[in-house]
């Protein structure tokens, strides 16, 4: 539960912060780091609207996604997140490329 409450902490202070944190922490995860020209515009596309209803068919969230809450992926929004959010979970060794 700490690591998640970490990785969210910019959330902590929203009333669905814990709800967040205990769906994070109810499966595994898979975590990945896309490097590419527009990678983190391309893959949110891939990812969808945080919102499901809002969605694109064929997109993640539309997918397999449950609510806002429980969407099924998380994607950097800039390349200062990404820097902040790969660091969280790599470590400079673990990445190639």
């Amino acid at each position: 539960m700490a690591q998640a409450q970490q990785f969210y902490g910019v959330h902590s202070e929203r009333p669905f912060f814990g709800e967040l944190c205990e769906f994070m922490i109810s499966e595994p995860i898979v975590v990945q780091v896309l490097e590419g020209e527009d990678a983190i515009a391309k893959n949110r596309e891939v990812m969808g609207a945080t919102n499901p209803a809002d969605a694109d068919a064929g997109t993640i969230r539309k997918e397999f996604a449950l609510s806002i809450g429980e969407n099924s992926v998380h994607g950097s929004d800039a390349p200062e997140t990404a820097a902040e959010e790969i660091a969280f979970f790599f470590s400079g060794l673990e990445l190639v490329g």
